[in-house]
């Protein structure tokens, strides 16, 4: 198995372009979710994860995802961060990891959307990918949830998942039993012959699926999919039933 994973990708670069008019005044990231940001909630998780460093991606809006991050360093509130600044370009997940890289470093090492949210189960999911993830057999490990009781997903699934946790894709027009559920641990030695500019880890994961290198692992918990106004609502309504 892999040695210790540390360090976390946070993509927070997106537009949030369906979440308007809410995301004109404030990044996706920091839309709060029974009174607390999705940012902070995930990296207060990666915290307790045993994440040492994240590095933060930024595009809209990034001087408030920037300003969010020096009060938790002024309050002590790790993970320690470093931000990737894509003002200039957005860069997409692949091309926006790409381009972090050399903050990095070159081990393994957790990539997660800034918007990831789930109620959590007896495990925690983010420890259950670091435990599990394995550099000789996996280029990327990926964090699925059951397609059917997800809260505010809208779509068909992603993926299918064998017994032994390798990965195919969904066939067109079916439903699939998965969906990613926005964290990964990533093998730095997949990301080569890569294109110029914006591209998505899609890309990388399909290259894996070819290479019979693509895995799952299955959410302890319940997918909460934060991609609209309305899914706001539906995810505190779910936070509320774990009493």
């Amino acid at each position: 198995m892999s040695a210790a994973i540390d360090t976390a990708m946070v993509l927070a670069a997106g537009k949030g372009l369906r979440m308007r008019p809410l995301t004109d005044r404030i990044p996706k990231p920091l839309v709060e979710v029974a009174g607390r940001s999705l940012l902070d909630r995930l990296l207060d998780r990666l915290a307790a994860a045993g994440i040492a460093r994240a590095v933060v991606n930024t595009h809209h809006l990034g001087d408030q995802i920037a300003a969010r991050l020096l009060l938790r360093r002024a309050a002590g509130m790790g993970p320690a961060t470093e931000i990737s600044d894509e003002s200039g370009l957005l860069l997409e997940t692949g091309g926006g990891t790409a381009k972090a890289l050399p903050l990095l470093g070159d081990k393994p090492f957790l990539v997660c959307n800034a918007d990831t949210l789930w109620r959590q189960g007896m495990r925690d999911p983010i420890a259950d990918l670091i435990r599990s993830f394995d550099p000789a057999t996996m280029d990327a490990l990926l964090l699925l949830a059951p397609t059917i009781g997800t809260v505010g997903l809208e779509g068909l699934g992603d993926f299918l998942m064998a017994a032994d946790g390798r990965l195919t894709r969904r066939p067109e027009s079916q439903v699939a039993p998965f969906v990613y559920a926005g964290c990964a641990v990533m093998n730095p030695a997949s990301f080569h012959d890569l294109p110029d500019g914006p591209f998505s880890l899609n890309l990388l994961w399909d290259r894996a699926i070819e290479a019979d290198r693509l895995y799952g692992l299955r959410l302890d918990g319940q997918f909460l999919h934060v991609g609209t106004i309305a899914a706001i609502g539906e995810a505190e309504r779910a936070l509320a039933d774990l009493g």
